[in-house]
């Protein structure tokens, strides 16, 4: 039984809270929003205006889903992150903080001291750049600074799977990744998902699929076409590095290709662990395996080559799941083969390779900058959901035509 199901009643005492505060905050809110809600997407619509602040703009994406576009320093954007989603960040703090009552109760623990301590023990790995954007963000929040880094360190407990595939595996030789994330989707993290699109000064500008008050990453992209998605592993504890949400950002700030952030991975100290599927517009792949204090701490699989964590291995073709999960993803790739398009892929990551859990799939197209994005339902996984379309470089362009 879920430790969620357990604690249901304390649940929904705290997630009705969490209802009240934002009916408490809303005459606080300082700047008009005009957003319409609306249950079902109007899949082609696109980008439509929200709100905008300095140095950000909000907007909704086919009418149902947050998207966040911010530009300038690490102040600027945490600032303006803040100011735009004050309502929804407050509200994602309580769901969390609820979630985390109840398996502290669970498991006769407390989360917060946990989460305070890789806090503490990551702080000296992670670039000032992020903590810098955390502190502004705070100050935009009305929070103390420690409530916003425990909220950017509960990524570090996703899971998940990935494939990427291009040449003979794809239909026209086409690449594409897809990123299942599976991950407590019975808490309603996905009332609360927001798109990201970020312009950091002198770094890539890059997009995300996340969750609003996050400043790190676990599925994203950058303007040179490099894509990265992970699943978390056990290692829970190993905490002396730099945790993996902020590797990823920093892959895609900072680097162009796989193996420019292959190079990167190697270099910087590890938590946890965990695996990745890479991705870029040149057609390069790579699955990997990066063990926090272990010998060789990252290893990694190029198309073709064998595993012995996973059932086979096919030119062309990168993939990571677990478990049976792991054949059954297997299978359809080998059923595929050669035929793989946007749909196709849509169709191969479905339950079983998704598991109940499924709280978002995304497909990158690196070479064009493009992703579909499936987010749970209420009562279903996001592999059973609409695909949403968002263009990278149209994103850009709706800021910039929006922020004057």
């Amino acid at each position: 039984m879920s430790i969620f199901r357990k604690y249901s009643l304390l649940l929904v005492v705290l997630l009705f809270a969490t209802s009240q505060f934002v009916v408490a905050q809303e005459d606080d809110f300082n700047f008009d929003i005009d957003e319409p809600v609306l249950e079902t997407p109007v899949l082609g619509q696109g980008l439509t205006f929200v709100a905008k602040a300095e140095h950000g703009v909000r907007a909704k994406l086919d009418g149902v889903r947050d998207v966040l576009i911010l530009e300038g320093s690490p102040e600027e954007m945490g600032a303006a992150h803040g100011r735009l989603m004050k309502l929804e960040i407050g509200a994602l703090r309580l769901r969390i903080y609820a979630a985390a009552t109840a398996a502290s109760l669970a498991k006769g623990m407390s989360f917060f001291d946990k989460t305070d301590e890789a806090v503490r023990r990551t702080k000296p790995f992670v670039p000032k750049r992020f903590y810098a954007e955390m502190d502004a963000l705070a100050d935009a929040l009305d929070y103390d600074a420690q409530d916003v880094y425990r909220l950017n360190n509960f990524m570090e407990l996703f899971h998940c799977s990935g494939v990427a595939v291009c040449g003979a595996a794809s239909k026209d030789g086409r690449i594409l990744h897809a990123r299942v994330l599976d991950y407590m989707r019975d808490i309603g993290l996905q009332e609360h998902s927001t798109i990201f699109v970020f312009m950091p000064k002198d770094q890539n500008a890059w997009i995300s699929v996340s969750y609003s008050g996050f400043v790190g990453t676990v599925t994203a992209m950058n303007e040179k076409g490099l894509a990265i998605g992970e699943m978390g592993g056990g290692g829970e504890g190993k905490w002396d590095g730099l945790p993996m949400a902020f590797l990823m950002r920093r892959v895609v700030e900072e680097c162009s290709t796989v193996d420019e952030a292959l190079e990167l991975m190697k270099s910087v100290p590890l938590t946890c662990d965990y695996y990745y599927v890479l991705s870029d517009a040149q057609g390069n792949l790579a699955a990997v395996e990066a063990i926090a204090e272990s010998e060789t701490p990252v290893v990694v699989l190029r198309p073709g080559e064998k595993s012995d964590r996973l059932p086979g291995a096919l030119d062309d073709v990168v993939y990571i799941s677990a478990g049976s999960r792991a054949t059954s993803l297997f299978e359809k790739l080998k059923e595929n083969y050669g035929n793989i398009d946007v749909e196709t892929m849509q169709e191969m990551i479905k339950r079983p390779v998704a598991m109940d859990s499924n709280l978002h799939d995304v497909i990158f197209a690196p070479e064009s900058c493009e992703l579909w994005h499936a987010e749970a339902g209420k009562k279903t996984p996001a592999c059973d959901e609409p695909y949403l379309y968002i263009n990278l470089f149209d994103a850009i362009d709706f800021y910039k035509s929006n922020i004057e």
